[in-house]
């Protein structure tokens, strides 16, 4: 027979991960640090599990996440019923997290917030393709994602799909590209990625049948700033067709293969909850998306 998960000691082990040491946990929950020991050890007993990695800070094992997902969601539902009855205290909005990658915080995800007011939003800026990892750790309660499988207790559905475009400055153009066929010039010339984990200038290079892009990368993490350094000429990149739309009319940007985009296909995916507060959001989220996305 299966048994209970204490609330008290299911609590304990989220407050140790968020505060990151057993000390900061206690402070947090007015107790000793022995009985926020003594409440862990208590259940990795009754799970059978080892649930945190002693380091510094804390962090939870892979079955320590499960609960502390767990635990974020009881917090959620018991803020929604206390909402409910009227009880959650005036000045205390309702907090959603939310991961989100740079581009679509960058373009149409903020007016999706204001269609759901009276809600306190903490964003999470991370990748597309890693957004789903901070679900799966209890992190957030939702995310834009890429993954089209549900996390674990999650549901998702599609938003819609973003695409890019192969641009750069018209000088930038003339100096390194000068009527050379694409498949030749872009493994050679210079070239903006977001980060290190910015793989997607190589993945067009590799459709047009070369390797890669080229080896001089200028790092730029943020999509504001992406956008600006392909318009200041520093390289040519892949840039979301609605940041590059009105460069490209000014003529401040030029498209270099007008046949060749990529498409990335966004899902939202959140706690499988019946909350009131993320049933708002994925709403306000799900009317945005249509308008920015292409179907």
């Amino acid at each position: 027979m299966m048994s209970e998960l204490p609330l008290d000691q299911v609590r304990t082990l989220l407050a140790v991960v968020d505060e990151g040491t057993f000390d900061a946990a206690a402070a947090a929950l007015h107790v000793t640090p022995s009985a926020v020991s003594q409440r862990v050890k208590a259940l990795e007993q009754r799970t059978g599990r080892v649930l945190l990695q002693r380091t510094k800070p804390v962090r939870p094992t892979e079955s320590g996440a499960v609960l502390v997902r767990y635990a974020r969601q009881l917090t959620r539902l018991e803020r929604d019923a206390w909402d409910e009855l009227g009880l959650s205290g005036a000045g205390k909005p309702t907090r959603v997290s939310v991961a989100v990658n740079a581009d679509s915080l960058a373009t149409w995800f903020l007016p999706a917030l204001t269609r759901a007011p009276g809600l306190c939003f903490e964003l999470h800026r991370e990748d597309e393709d890693h957004t789903a990892a901070l679900l799966r750790e209890g992190l957030v309660m939702a995310a834009v994602t890429t993954a089209a499988e549900p996390v674990a207790g999650c549901t998702v559905g599609p938003l819609g799909r973003m695409r890019y475009l192969p641009v750069a400055a018209p000088e930038f153009t003339a100096t390194h590209l000068g009527g050379r066929p694409l498949a030749d010039a872009l493994p050679e010339v210079p070239v903006v990625t977001f980060d290190r984990k910015d793989d997607f200038q190589d993945v067009f290079v590799r459709r047009l049948g070369r390797g890669s892009a080229g080896p001089l990368r200028h790092l730029v993490p943020t999509s504001e700033g992406f956008l600006d350094a392909v318009a200041a000429g520093l390289g040519w990149g892949m840039v979301p067709e609605v940041q590059a739309g009105p460069l490209l009319a000014e003529g401040r940007l030029l498209l270099l293969a007008p046949e060749e985009w990529m498409d990335v296909t966004l899902y939202w995916q959140q706690w499988r909850l019946d909350s009131p507060a993320l049933a708002a959001l994925a709403e306000a989220v799900a009317v945005t998306a249509a308008e920015a996305l292409r179907r």
